[in-house]
């Protein structure tokens, strides 16, 4: 939706807010009202006991942070130039992120979705909770896609080193340069990332944990069997045959936490398995089933899930981000895992 359009929207609901408040009488309202020498989007002129305030509106066709960051910017700029003036931003949809970023600038916000945030002279007014009525899912997956996530696995890999250039970070992730370049401005526009040449994580916990709305380790095919054997010999067993015959694997879920962040017992294992998944099945001697198993066979959505595995008493384990988006979507104790891994692992590290 271009900016024109949201424009005359915000305008009719704003006029609607205002008019419902008994003391307030709503005078007027100008599009792109002239302000000296420039021009709001949007002017919308009222009196509180005969007293004249104005709200000026800058709207924005995205509502995500580093674009509203901008607006709030300009609206500073507008508001030294006329009294008793309140500014707002607006766009199509402000998130949770978004709302936040305005009220610690002392601006208020509207959405087309109903949410709305004012506070002036005797007013206070918010709305919020309503889902965006247009979401662009598209958009926001993009970043978590197969592909796009190798480069978040990289981003994530080493806190402490220096920034990414675009053409490193192609490197290290497998990746195209036009799709690192892409995923950067998307992660500048939702500012988890700083940087313009080089590359850092500025808000990693927020960015894992709006990546884990966007994973379930369902992804990967399952395969689900059944041994006699105790779980740990199963898992030191497959570690060893995969290393003599180089398929790649990693242990995840309880196994892996086990290894790494122990938090609860566990009567089922888990572990990715690259390649040659029936091979190293008749090696173990595994039964599938299709209810009761004890040990579970991820075929990887993504070579990326491999990125970034640590040796651990000679096993292989995913990477701690990995991990916490294998555990995380796993209802009930997986959870409760993956809080405890957060707090205990990656936390730390930042």
């Amino acid at each position: 939706m271009n900016e024109q359009a949201i424009l005359y929207k915000i305008k009719d609901e704003l006029e609607h807010i205002l008019s419902a408040v008994p003391f307030i009488k709503v005078n007027e309202s100008l599009l792109e009202a002239s302000l000296g020498n420039v021009r709001v989007d949007l002017e919308v002129k009222f009196k509180i006991n005969g007293r004249l305030l104005s709200l000026l509106i800058e709207i924005k066709s995205l509502g995500e942070p580093r674009i509203i960051r901008t607006a709030i910017q300009q609206l500073r700029e507008y508001s030294n130039l006329i009294e008793n003036a309140y500014p707002m931003v607006a766009a199509p949809y402000i998130s949770e992120d978004t709302a936040n970023l305005c009220k610690q600038n002392k601006v208020g916000y509207i959405d087309l979705a109903g949410n709305c945030f004012l506070t002036f002279d005797r007013v206070y007014i918010e709305r919020k909770y309503y889902p965006n009525p247009i979401v662009e899912k598209r958009r926001v997956r993009s970043i978590f896609s197969p592909k796009s996530s190798r480069i978040l696995r990289v981003l994530f890999s080493n806190p402490q080193r220096r920034p990414w250039g675009v053409w490193e970070l192609a490197k290290e992730s497998n990746v195209s340069i036009g799709l690192v370049s892409k995923v950067k401005e998307r992660l500048l526009d939702l500012e988890y990332i700083s940087g313009d040449k080089y590359l850092a994580l500025t808000r990693p916990i927020e960015l894992l944990e709006e990546w884990a709305k966007n994973y379930s380790f369902r992804k990967n095919k399952i395969y689900d069997y059944f041994s006699f054997d105790n779980i740990r010999d199963i898992e030191q067993k497959l570690s060893q045959y995969c290393r003599q015959q180089q398929i790649p694997y990693a242990l995840t879920l309880f196994s892996g936490a086990a290894l790494v962040a122990p938090f609860s017992r566990y009567t089922r294992g888990f572990a990715y398995v690259g390649k040659n998944i029936s091979e190293v099945v008749d090696q173990l001697g595994l039964k599938e089933v299709s209810s009761g198993p004890n040990f579970t066979i991820l075929e990887p959505y993504d070579e990326g899930v491999f990125y970034g595995s640590n040796e651990t008493h000679d096993m292989k384990v995913v990477s701690d981000v990995q991990l916490y988006l294998d555990l995380i979507s796993f209802k009930g104790r997986g959870e409760e895992s993956a809080k405890f891994l957060l707090e205990q692992r990656i936390k730390p590290k930042w």
